[in-house]
Parts: C-alpha cells; sequence; structure tokens
C-alpha cells in the first residue's frame, strides 16, 4: 500500500526513522547522479554520534514499569541475631549512550574531489542535547566555508536550525544556504497536508542549480522498501499528532484502505 499521506508520513518519524534517514541519503544520491554527472559525484557519507538510549521528553512513558517497593529479606548477624538487609528503595535505568549512525550526502567535483554542496538529512541526534551541540558545531564550520549546506528536517519534535529571525510554524522544513548569498538562508516551511517540495541544489558558480524532488525521493524510499509492512496505521504514531490532524490522518487512512 503506498503512503496514505500526501507529502511526509508522520509514521516514519519514530522508531522508523533510523532506517529511513539512511535510505533517504541513498535515494537523494542515486537521483541526483544522473543530473549531475560526470562533472560532480553525489556520495553518501556516515559518522557515529555518541547519543542517549532514552529520550528526555518521554522517560516516564518509556519506563512506567519503574516503581518504589520495600525491602523484605533479611540475613543473620554475626552473633546469631537478624537483621533486615536493605534493597535499593527504587530502581531506575540509567543513561548509557550508543552510537547511533547519521547519514548525509556530499557533492564534489571530479576533477578536484573539492567539496561543492552538503546535504544534510536531520535526525533526532542533531536536534537535542550534545548530539545538536556536535552538529551545529559541523554546521557552523559549513557555514563559514564555501560549501553550500542543505538541510532537510523532516521530523516534527527537537529543536529546528538557528536562525535570527523566529520560524514560522510549520510540520517540517528544508533550509538552503547558499555560499555566496550568506548569512540569508532561503527556507521552505512545509505542513503535513502538503507536498514535499522540488529544491535547487547549487553547484559551483559556473554550473545552474539541478532540481531535487524530494516527494519522489521519499515515494521511492517508502514504496521500493516497502515500509506500509512496518507501520501499524491502526495506532498512533511514535510522535504524537495534534487532535486535528490525528482526525484528519484517520480519515486519509481510511480512504487508503477502501482502494
Amino acid at each position: 500500500m503506498p503512503s496514505p499521506f500526501p507529502g511526509m508520513d508522520p509514521y516514519l518519524e519514530g522508531e522508523l526513522w533510523t532506517t529511513v534517514h539512511s535510505q533517504l541519503a541513498a535515494e537523494i544520491a542515486r537521483q541526483l547522479t544522473p543530473k549531475i554527472a560526470p562533472k560532480y559525484t553525489a556520495r553518501t557519507e556516515k559518522r557515529f554520534v555518541l547519543a542517549p538510549l532514552w529520550d528526555e521528553d518521554s522517560e516516564l512513558a518509556i519506563y512506567a514499569d519503574v516503581g518504589v517497593r520495600h525491602a523484605r529479606k533479611k540475613a543473620k548477624t554475626s552473633a546469631g541475631g537478624t537483621v533486615g538487609v536493605l534493597e535499593a528503595p527504587l530502581v531506575l535505568p540509567t543513561v548509557i549512550e550508543e552510537k547511533v549512525p547519521h547519514f548525509w550526502v556530499e557533492i564534489r567535483d571530479t576533477r578536484n574531489r573539492k567539496l561543492v554542496t552538503a546535504i544534510e538529512i536531520l535526525s533526532p541526534t542533531n536536534k537535542r542535547g550534545l548530539g545538536r551541540q556536535e552538529y551545529l558545531e559541523k554546521r557552523s564550520a559549513l557555514l563559514r566555508s564555501p560549501v553550500h549546506l542543505i538541510e532537510i528536517d523532516l521530523l516534527r519534535k527537537g529543536l529546528r536550525p538557528p536562525m535570527r529571525k523566529k520560524l514560522p510554524r510549520a510540520d517540517y522544513f528544508v533550509f538552503l544556504s547558499r555560499a555566496r548569498r550568506r548569512p540569508h538562508t532561503e527556507i521552505w516551511p512545509i505542513l503535513l497536508n502538503e507536498h514535499l517540495p522540488v529544491v535547487p541544489v547549487p553547484l559551483m558558480k559556473v554550473d545552474p542549480d539541478v532540481p531535487l524532488d524530494l516527494q519522489d525521493t521519499l515515494t521511492q524510499v517508502y514504496d521500493g522498501l516497502r515500509y506500509d509492512l512496518d507501520i501499524d496505521y491502526d495506532g498512533s504514531p511514535d510522535v504524537p499528532l495534534s487532535a486535528s490532524a490525528a482526525a484528519w490522518a484517520e480519515k486519509l487512512i481510511r480512504a487508503a484502505r477502501k482502494h
């Protein structure tokens, strides 16, 4: 079944995002290659980011089985009497960091292997905690360089890339920072009920932009890898929708099942 949503599918934003994230990067590189070769290459890159295994915003929901219990065990003393041996009154999972893969796309010219454009697909680790700090340092280095930067944010949760003025309300965003126009940034705010846009991908000054159809990119990933088999559309998405958006989504899902 195709995704019932016209644009971004909110059911992809939770547990499935790690695989969606990697496949989006690969599909972006695949779609751009025939448009930019042989002068340029588009390659996926990967690094690992240390991130906690827990979500600060939903800690209680994840660990709802935690409780306080009273100790009952007893042990003998050296004199033959007994004293209570207290168990810890509270058991909680500790925060353990794990290596989370992060993927992006780099466009380089084939002659000098010079980095021309970086395309970042934001993940939860880019949008909160220490992972965000690390990402902002990388972002700042790119913005100080002659490299174009595209940031694709298809996650409703977490902090957006920082701007000098407040962003409008929207579910998703695409940001394009052209090296020659900084600090001005081209921005595509995207609502849940809208198609993902076709965005320009800038190259070196002598070459025109090439288009990247983000909706087609997402559709190819969703349909080609049959994400419909992973998603339970009878339940709620991992990242909750507002009441009105949830009602709208339910209508879309019912209509999609009739076809």
